[in-house]
């Protein structure tokens, strides 16, 4: 291996790592590389991506890796490298600058700014030449007109600030929520043939279709659950799943779920376990059970570190092709299967000239009958066999945000399946927590890789943090989580939240202070930070009594109200939020001796529209309090602190939510 040339070798990030041989005299965002910056007088180059990104391994090898390119970065610029999984915070201020630039954005992001950290522009992937062009100009431009320059960054760094400004809020409640309205402004955009958004690139979007499934629940329409399951099959059987190993790419680059871009990530793979599991429950299709068992086994045999906590994805390349190790020849095949080739082609649309680059991205054919012996024992071979290719580049830092989504996909796999293993999957990562993530004072770390960490959490840490304990309560009923997510929810709220606004920044006050604050509310293809506080302080203030919790939830989300009604698509965790306060949530308290097996049972269907508690004895809990019976167990059904005569059996407590 050859020797690191810069400074990164000193980091732990993946992405930052593969960048230490680079002659590019890069630095990792830090007070030393900004304090350069500003006594050399200099332009700065922040280059942001992240280890899966094919471009960013594209521009590496064709300019960063490039001796002349290397020594124009050099002498003319600061080269600032930044992970943008670890530094989101980072990424969102100059990803908002290249919007408001170009309207458009992705990886790899590279800024150009002052050495104050203000850009002057912002643009993804540019082929070697432009990129040279591209620096000349702007040294040039900082060299003769640097007023000129500093009003440009002035300009810009004002919209970036005031792309956060949200209208007041209008209204007073929640009752006027739509759900048919809701769903039709999804529907018009829906592709009822392959699922998902129409057109092509497809992004699995998990928050957008749990919002089809909660709207099914609440409206009874039939159409929302279709829209959902078309995409959930046309999924797991596309080629965006591994149907050798397990587990979901990132996207597809058509629009039928076919060609994947190779790279997976945590963060789908946890919220699709959690999707295919509640799916499962309102559906019973055994097909959505075997994709949450095999993404979780792929989870845990490639992903799973011995610190209990999950790493973070594996590249789409590998021996610097793209989809190398998952693609397969015909030849491979009729090889491996020898007289199960007809069968297994007539299952798995193999080709003699194949779907990618002249080799076959295995997708299953959705009539095609299989025998589940059979299935087992082609996969096992297949994957016996891939285990001898060189596998993709993994990135093996350990992301608490993620792994957060983790531990909720557990247990909603736990809830729909029963098997303890699954739980015991959501202990060890809340273990990973407690022992390497909380601090003393109930901050979090966000990183962590070799035993250390190196960074501060975001308003996503602690949010999906916070939600993740909820869940884990609602599975065991053990206080402690309860408790640790409360004391997470009063640490952010003292250090993150905006009371002008009613919402939370993403950043908090110990944080050294960027060119701008900002505050994330649009559902992606993971929740916003803001909404997944919002449910958690909901959860919290319903489970623990707390009012001024469900104050702060109503002014949020009265102030994401119109933005959700609008565009439920792009603020679907606010919008589920909205119909958890139109139609306010049961409190389900599972109360003596057989409250976990009655936990057990109750939890084994899909009922969004309920908050579990319980106890196998007395508890101080509010809405447990002078619940407990020796020798019984009850089911007491409340809604807004009103509880019906208790119940003996699941079956009585379910007739009551009627």
């Amino acid at each position: 291996m050859k020797k690191p040339t810069n400074a990164l070798f000193q980091e732990s990030s993946p992405y930052l790592l593969q960048h230490a041989q680079n002659p590019v005299h890069w630095m990792a965002w830090n007070e030393t590389a900004w304090s350069k910056a500003k006594r050399e007088n200099k332009l700065v180059i922040v280059s942001i991506g992240y280890s899966a990104c094919h471009w960013c391994h594209v521009m590496e090898h064709e300019s960063f890796e490039n001796e002349t390119v290397a020594l124009l970065m050099n002498e003319q610029f600061i080269c600032i490298k930044v992970d943008r999984e670890e530094r989101p915070d980072v990424d969102q201020i100059y990803m908002d600058a290249c919007q408001l630039i170009n309207g458009n954005g992705g990886w790899p992001l590279n800024a150009i700014t002052l050495p104050d950290g203000r850009p002057i522009f912002v643009g993804t992937y540019f082929p070697r030449e432009h990129w040279m062009q591209l620096l000349s100009y702007f040294v040039k431009y900082w060299n003769e007109k640097p007023e000129e320059a500093m009003q440009r960054a002035t300009e810009i760094t004002h919209g970036i600030n005031n792309m956060d400004n949200l209208p007041a809020a209008k209204g007073k409640d929640f009752l006027d929520v739509n759900l048919e309205e809701q769903f039709r402004k999804i529907d018009l955009a829906w592709d009822y043939d392959f699922g998902g958004r129409k057109g092509a690139p497809k992004f699995p979007m998990p928050v957008t279709l749990e919002l089809l499934l909660q709207n099914h629940f609440y409206t009874k329409v039939a159409k929302p659950l279709e829209a959902l399951t078309v995409t959930l099959d046309n999924m797991m059987n596309g080629g965006i799943y591994d149907h050798v190993g397990g587990g979901f790419a990132r996207y597809s680059v058509d629009a039928e779920w076919t060609i994947p871009h190779f790279e997976k990530m945590l963060y789908d793979n946890a919220q699709l376990v959690s999707l295919y599991a509640k799916t499962f429950k309102q559906t019973q299709n055994e097909r959505y059970k075997e994709v949450v068992y095999e993404t979780i086994d792929f989870i845990e045999r490639e992903w799973t570190d011995d610190s209990g906590g999950i790493y973070s994805a594996s590249d789409a390349d590998s021996e610097g092709e793209e989809g190398k190790f998952y693609v397969w020849s015909a030849d491979e095949l009729r090889l491996l299967m020898g007289s199960d080739f007809a069968s297994f082609t007539s299952v798995f649309n193999v080709t003699e000239q194949g779907n990618f680059e002249g080799r076959n991205n295995l997708s299953r054919i959705t009539l095609a009958q299989v025998d589940k012996v059979k299935l087992k024992e082609w996969k096992t071979l297949l994957l016996n066999e891939r285990s001898k290719r060189i596998a993709p580049g993994l990135d093996d830092k350990i992301l608490t945000s993620w792994n957060a989504l983790m531990l909720i996909g557990y247990v909603d796999a736990y809830h729909a399946h029963g098997d303890p293993r699954f739980l015991d999957g959501a202990l060890r990562i809340a273990k990973f927590f407690t022992q390497y993530v909380i601090q003393a004072d109930f901050s979090l770390t966000r990183n962590f890789k070799n035993g250390k960490t190196t960074i501060s959490g975001f308003l996503d840490d602690y949010s999906f943090v916070c939600e993740a304990f909820i869940a884990l309560y609602q599975a065991t009923f053990d206080e402690q989580y309860l408790r640790l997510a409360d004391s997470l929810a009063t640490y952010t709220i003292q250090h993150f939240y905006n009371v002008q606004s009613g919402l939370f920044f993403y950043t908090s006050i110990n944080d050294a202070p960027l060119i701008a604050r900002k505050t994330e509310t649009t559902d992606n293809v993971i929740p916003s930070s803001n909404s997944s506080m919002a449910k958690a302080l909901f959860c919290l203030g319903h489970l623990l009594d707390n009012s001024s919790y469900l104050t702060m939830v109503e002014k949020a989300a009265l102030a994401m109200k119109e933005q959700s009604a609008a565009y439920p698509a792009y603020y679907a965790n606010w919008a589920m939020l909205n119909n958890w306060m139109k139609n306010s949530p049961f409190e389900v308290a599972i109360v003596g001796k057989e409250a976990e097996q009655f936990r057990q049972d109750f939890s084994a269907g899909y009922l969004p529209n309920c908050l579990l508690l319980g106890a196998a004895s007395a508890s101080d809990l509010p809405l447990l309090d002078g619940k407990y019976v020796d020798g019984q167990t009850f089911l007491y059904v409340c809604l807004n602190k009103a509880c019906q005569l208790p119940a003996r059996s699941v079956a009585e407590a379910l007739s009551q939510l009627k």
